[in-house]
């Protein structure tokens, strides 16, 4: 049996200054040791005022860079198993867009399955996902959970078991660890502060390379524009 969890870094459509969004997610051999271990990770070694926070997010300001590099060294000791996915957001294909509205929920849908699919093996006869809940414009909770049951079930042998959850974060502390995975790897793709340790650090546990969506997308219209005039 497989348990994966997963996380989200980035935003689709908002105007800042990142041009990445990451979908980061782990497995583990005993995901219950990895959830105990980092819960008491927090509770010891980060700021008092901090320890019983519910959740302390990779995001949050406060957080000093050598805590924040401690952090993620522990977690790679944990033995945690890292595939991810990404996307410019500039080569979201228009296949998304319905009436200049994004199909965000779509989108997150087909940026999972890429992530989770990397996992499938024939020796599979199990898998669970555990993602973090997020808003999913233009489709049902539910609708997402058929869409990836679907299409995973349809690529693992027969009388395979798949099911996917949406879960509060604050109530599972591996979504917790999930977080911090993407947050780094979104860090170093934005080539920002710290990016590069952060990385260099998980590099070992990350199998094989991350998976980028749609880099090609625009470039294959334009040359398709170009020989159809040629025609």
């Amino acid at each position: 049996m497989a348990y994966i969890f997963l996380d989200e870094s980035g935003q689709f459509t908002r105007h800042d200054s990142d041009k990445y969004f990451v979908v980061g997610s782990f497995t583990v051999g005993d995901h219950r040791r990895t959830e105990k271990r980092f819960r008491s990770w927090c509770r010891t070694r980060f700021p008092k005022k901090m320890r019983y926070q519910d959740e302390i997010k990779f995001s949050q300001n406060n957080i000093s860079d050598r805590l924040r590099l401690r952090t993620i060294k522990y977690i790679s000791d944990l033995d945690v198993r890292i595939r991810y996915s990404f996307l410019e957001r500039k080569n979201i294909p228009s296949g998304f867009w319905k009436h200049k509205k994004l199909e965000s929920g779509l989108l997150y849908a087909e940026v999972v399955s890429s992530v989770v699919e990397a996992y499938i093996s024939d020796s599979d006869d199990e898998i669970r996902v555990f993602c973090d809940q997020r808003k999913l414009m233009g489709i049902t909770k539910a609708k997402f959970q058929e869409m990836l049951t679907a299409r995973m079930l349809s690529n693992l042998p027969a009388k395979s078991i798949f099911t996917v959850d949406m879960l509060d974060s604050l109530q599972e502390p591996n979504i917790q660890i999930a977080d911090w995975i993407t947050g780094s790897i979104a860090r170093y793709y934005e080539n920002k502060p710290l990016g590069k340790g952060l990385f260099a650090i998980l590099r070992n546990n990350i199998i094989g390379d991350g998976i980028e969506l749609f880099r090609d997308h625009w470039l294959k219209k334009i040359k398709n524009k170009k020989l159809n005039r040629n025609d």
